[in-house]
């Protein structure tokens, strides 16, 4: 008979159980860490060259491009595999205006009153993933508070959805289209001011960014002219002064951040160009002078034709939108197209942005074959959603290609949207920085 061990050799035996459980789960982080995944690509659109590439191979390790290599590259033990050698693949496309609070329906004016800040943040949540599954990797959010939560969320791995970069509230003037209270009645309007993005002279719309700061916001959002869909008269007409913008462009760039101006009419383009912005978004009635204007300071265009196309379509609708939103989305929705069309071929710098939540998240690949439909080549198009993007966002360095050294963001397609826009709808993979999301 065998001896029974005492209690110190029990013990031993205990400890080396417990090592040898510590080794192997070393082991397996340690393989979990190094794995890499190897995508065959049929198609490669990387974002920067102006010709596709055939038969290529992208190397991922830790959520990073580790190389790009011609043909079909062998993966090492334990390494991964993903075949994609009937697809095109391009870049994780980057949409540079959104809204993931909300999303506009007939409903939307009433709702004002009947919803509460968590009820619009949880809509929110499944905007997010509709984006992230239609393609959109990172998004820059045009607008709502509730969004620097949902950036929170997403990053922290809770939620699934795009990077944000998000502008939290507009700044607007009283009565203009950043000022939520448009169409109240009077004792319900009261005198909101620049903690609530509404913000007179210069003194205010200085405090107005601070206050944006504080709260975390990436990016400045301010109203520099009228707009289609607050209950108010002007669509088109400049509503900040020039010396209120240059306050805000100012103070935005002492804190580090940039500005992007929601605009329509050509005054007010004007003068938000010459105060610094880093982008003008819809751009609807702007001239020769306001094209001249971009082309001196270096400011990007982001038409979203997606919305005008959308908002003008709804107002055909019987009592879709109030009275006043529905005339002047029928006035300046069917524009934006044609001056994106004139701007990109005079050279203004044109990048991805589509005012989803205007129309329902998930559609914003529609906007790839408006561009291409203006008069956009399919390749430039793609680059506006991509480098472009990533230009205007200041995340160039990190995203926006397909090159060594770049976070891991991919998407695939079935076709080819060189010659055919709808394969932009036909998105089968997803992936974002290294982590699978959508797989077909």
């Amino acid at each position: 008979m065998e001896k029974p061990f005492t209690l110190a050799q029990q013990k031993k035996q205990q400890n080396m159980r417990k090592l040898n459980l510590i080794l192997f789960i070393m082991v397996i982080c340690l393989q979990a860490a190094t794995q890499k995944t190897y995508l065959w690509c049929g198609t490669l659109i990387d974002g920067i060259s102006n010709e596709p590439r055939k038969s290529m191979t992208i190397v991922i390790e830790n959520g990073k491009i580790n190389s790009v290599q011609n043909g079909y590259i062998n993966a090492g033990p334990g390494d991964k595999v993903i075949d994609l050698k009937n697809k095109t693949i391009t870049p994780g496309w980057i949409d540079s205006h959104v809204h993931l609070s909300l999303e506009i329906s007939s409903k939307s004016y009433l709702e004002e009153f009947q919803l509460n800040e968590v009820d619009y943040a949880y809509r929110s949540i499944d905007y997010a993933k509709r984006t992230l599954m239609a393609g959109f990797t990172t998004v820059r959010d045009a607008g709502g508070p509730i969004v620097l939560s949902l950036k929170k969320a997403i990053n922290e791995g809770l939620l699934n959805g795009p990077r944000i970069y998000a502008a939290g509230t507009a700044i607007g003037s009283t009565g203009s289209h950043g000022d939520p209270t448009n169409g109240y009645r009077y004792d319900l309007m009261g005198d909101p001011g620049p903690r609530i993005g509404v913000a007179n002279g210069v003194d205010e719309c200085t405090k107005a960014v601070r206050q944006r700061y504080k709260e975390g916001s990436d990016v400045i959002k301010m109203v520099a002219t009228g707009g289609v869909m607050d209950v108010s008269t002007g669509s088109s007409g400049a509503q900040f002064t020039e010396e209120e913008m240059i306050a805000i462009v100012k103070t935005a760039q002492d804190y580090g951040l940039k500005v992007m101006a929601h605009a329509h009419g050509a005054e007010g383009i004007k003068r938000a160009l010459k105060a610094g912005v880093a982008s003008i978004e819809h751009g609807t009635l702007m001239d020769d002078e306001c094209i001249e204007l971009f082309k001196k300071t270096g400011a990007w265009y982001v038409p979203t034709v997606i919305a005008g196309k959308s908002v003008a379509d709804s107002a055909k609708k019987s009592n879709y939108f109030p009275p006043l939103v529905a005339k002047k989305a029928m006035e300046i929705g069917p524009k934006i197209q044609a001056t994106l069309g004139k701007a990109y071929h005079s050279g203004v710098k044109i990048a991805f942005g589509t005012d989803a939540g205007v129309y329902p998240h998930g559609k914003n690949w529609l906007e790839f074959t408006y561009l291409i439909e203006a008069g956009m080549a399919p390749m430039d198009a793609i680059k506006a959603a991509t480098i472009n993007a990533a230009e205007l966002l200041g995340i160039k360095d990190k995203l926006g290609s397909i090159e060594t050294g770049k976070i891991a963001d991919v998407v695939a397609v079935d076709g080819d949207p060189l010659k055919d826009p709808q394969a932009f709808g036909k998105v089968i993979f997803v992936m974002k920085e290294g982590v699978v999301y959508k797989a077909q």
